[in-house]
């Protein structure tokens, strides 16, 4: 296929140009783009993978100084000029350090065992990711070392054949990586994405283009055996290393027959984006992707991706591409989030542009398919006349779908799957990670302040393709009990969502159950209240605590599986008494299942075989984590294989003081009590779907 150029305005001046597949460049470059040019909306919820290649706006925050700091490092609480805040490099060393001696969980994932490198197993929980942890200086917590963001496929041939992905930073950035079972989950081996460099014809005419970094991962198979792997790739910039380019672009590698053991190389471009020079041009965001596996479909085989473009015009439209050949080539973009009428506040103090309509402002869209070849496009929009920032009230959000039914060349008008009020403001209720949204702990402590997002997802029930299920999160819900929970409008500085009952009152995330039973044309939630939409969390302790980052799948048999973070586990704590994960910021993976039906019967079970601490990694000057990745997986044949990011390894690091080296836990002294630093792996657990 030739070459297709996406235009958008720069604010009227001039264009910039985006190669997309499908023709020569024009000239002519717009205004560029930065981290700080991004609206408060768009930095709340741009991929924390990208995020960190934009620059910063908290570069030139105020040193605190740590004379326990490496020498040579950077003063503690400080940020590189190309850094962003969720994965700056600005965290102060702990204040104690212990031997990580013993037989604990400290040495299965540091030294070798055997021939299984570093692998785990917690009960039932086996660490999918196989390299043994490295040993990073303080000041770069979490590069080097972690794994987030994460997604897996079951091979619809043969459930022993599973392929999972993840952000992995243990070659010091982000960089896509996965790992494949041939024994259903059971045990790991992990494969390396060729992603260093690609064919360089767009981007200059040159034989290569080299990346530094990459992460959004996704993984889906066909049905002729074969793996798919889809990959955002960037570069930083000069704010951080002696190269201006500030390049993006998104890539499909394709495993050709042999599991997710290997993979093609170079990847083939889904959309590429050329700024060689660093002045900044249009952001390539959250792409998501999809392959039509069922057999008989009219589309059978053909690999979608999603994606949102973030344009010098402010705006955030969804686009889709498609493959025909097996991820060989893509078609040209097509818009799918086109105008509706519920899309009221168009972002004017920003100067946000409309050439699409008024739904200019869209993130984590998300692919899926049915067994009769339509695709579905469910995405979270930010466009209701509740977002308004001069509100003082109501603050909900929505989330929309859009359905083709020829193979993602169009698109229907969007349709309302649900309206949904986003996670409240981190800095107001925990006093970190200004501009984002976290999910704040009950008790005293500001443990919980990594950065996090309600988002949708999607399936078609196998056995019955007019019915689409999507499950979100909302902060107001059946379970919030106000007036114990009110939305109180918006942080006028961070444009993030107020309530009131945050820390000390009822609010909680749920996880909401949205149903479509005519093909997508009408959704339970379109006109309803989420205070009275149907949740996946049914267990009396899920009332009065946080769920969020769901994913969902069916299996063969048509139970709906719905994984998620869960905080309703622990011995009551504080007063009124919640369990200690709500009190703490802890958490651990529930799945819940239902039969069908209408969903309002539901049945959960534990999956993690013990808590995990709020992360550490990515830290503030205070040691909390501030990146955990934004989604995690599942997917389902006969059983479910939940996969998620995990912190109940602790962070290793070299031991203070002269003499040989050695590595030592640390422990990092906080207001409301000491927090031991740890570590982000992936983990995974094959269960069955538990109903009721």
């Amino acid at each position: 296929m030739k070459r297709l150029l996406i235009l958008a305005l720069a604010l009227g001046v001039s264009a910039v140009v985006v190669i997309l597949v499908g023709a020569a460049a024009p000239s002519g470059r717009a205004r560029g783009i930065s981290y700080a040019s991004l609206s408060p909306v768009q930095k709340a919820h741009v991929s924390g993978a990208l995020a960190a290649a934009l620059g910063s706006s908290n570069a030139g925050a105020k040193p605190a100084g740590n004379p326990t700091a490496r020498a040579g490092a950077p003063s503690c609480s400080t940020m590189d000029p190309g850094e962003e805040g969720d994965e700056g490099d600005d965290a102060c060393p702990p204040g104690n350090f212990a031997p990580a001696g013993g037989g604990g969980s400290a040495v299965q994932n540091y030294q070798p065992s055997g021939q299984d490198a570093c692998a785990e197993k917690r009960g039932d929980n086996v660490k999918v990711n196989q390299n043994c942890q490295n040993v990073s200086d303080p000041d770069v917590a979490g590069r080097g070392q972690a794994q987030n963001e994460t997604a897996i496929a079951i091979d619809p041939n043969d459930k022993n054949h599973v392929i999972a992905s993840q952000n992995d930073y243990r070659r010091g950035d982000g960089n896509c990586y996965g790992a494949y079972s041939l024994d259903g989950g059971g045990h790991w081996n992990d494969t390396t994405i060729p992603m260093s460099f690609t064919r360089g014809a767009n981007f200059g005419g040159t034989a290569r283009q080299y990346w530094q970094a990459g992460g959004d991962t996704s993984v889906a198979w066909d049905t002729k055996g074969n793996a798919y792997f889809s990959c955002q790739v960037f570069n930083r910039g000069a704010g951080v290393s002696p190269n201006p380019d500030q390049s993006s672009a998104f890539y499909v590698f394709r495993s050709t027959g042999n599991n997710g053991a290997s993979w093609n190389f170079p990847g083939r471009p889904v959309a590429e984006n050329n700024d060689t020079a660093g002045t900044g041009t249009a952001l390539l965001d959250k792409q998501y992707m999809t392959v039509d596996n069922h057999p008989g479909s009219p589309y059978q085989d053909r690999v979608y991706v999603t994606w949102t473009l973030y344009a010098p015009d402010g705006t955030a439209y969804v686009y889709e591409a498609y493959s025909s050949d097996y991820a060989e080539t893509f078609s040209a973009p097509v818009l799918v989030s086109s105008d509706i009428p519920s899309c009221v506040y168009t972002y004017p103090i920003f100067n946000a542009a409309t050439p699409h309509g008024k739904c200019n402002q869209n993130s984590f869209s998300q692919p899926f398919t049915g067994p009769d070849g339509n695709l579905y496009v469910v995405w979270a929009n930010y466009n209701t006349a509740t977002a308004n920032p001069a509100g003082t009230g109501d603050n909900h959000y929505q989330m929309l779908l859009a359905k083709s039914t020829n193979g993602g060349q169009s698109f229907s008008t969007p349709v309302v799957v649900s309206n949904f009020y986003e996670l409240p403001d981190c800095l107001t209720y925990q006093g970190s990670d200004p501009g984002r949204a976290c999910v704040p702990e009950k008790g005293p402590s500001t443990n919980s302040t990594f950065r996090a997002a309600n988002y949708p997802s999607g399936a078609v029930n196998p056995n019955n393709p007019s019915q689409i299920v999507v499950t979100l999160a909302s902060y107001i819900n059946k379970d919030s009990k106000e007036p114990g929970c009110t939305p109180t409008g918006w942080n006028a500085t961070t444009l993030q969502a107020l309530y009131n009952g945050v820390k000390t009152g009822t609010c909680n995330n749920d996880i909401l159950v949205s149903v479509s039973n005519d093909g997508g044309a009408t959704f339970t939630g379109t006109t309803a209240d989420p205070r009275t939409e149907q949740t996946a969390n049914p267990d009396p302790e899920q009332a009065k605590t946080d769920q969020f980052w769901q994913w969902e799948a069916f299996d063969k048999n048509g139970r709906l599986g719905v994984d998620y973070y869960d905080r309703q586990y622990g011995q009551p704590t504080g007063s009124p008494a919640v369990p200690s994960d709500e009190w703490t910021g802890s958490s651990d993976i529930t799945i819940a299942g239902s039969k069908g039906g209408d969903y309002s019967t539901w049945g959960t079970q534990r999956v993690t075989s013990s808590s995990m601490p709020a992360p550490t990694q990515f830290p503030d000057a205070n040691g909390l984590g501030q990146f955990y990745g934004d989604y995690i997986g599942m997917d389902a044949s006969n059983q479910a294989i939940p996969i998620w990011s995990d912190t109940r390894d602790p962070e290793l690091f070299r031991c203070p003081g002269g003499g040989p080296p050695q590595v030592c836990t640390g422990t990092y002294a906080h207001p409301t009590g000491d927090v031991v630093a740890n570590d982000e792996e992936i983990y995974a657990s094959t269960v069955s779907i538990p109903t009721k």
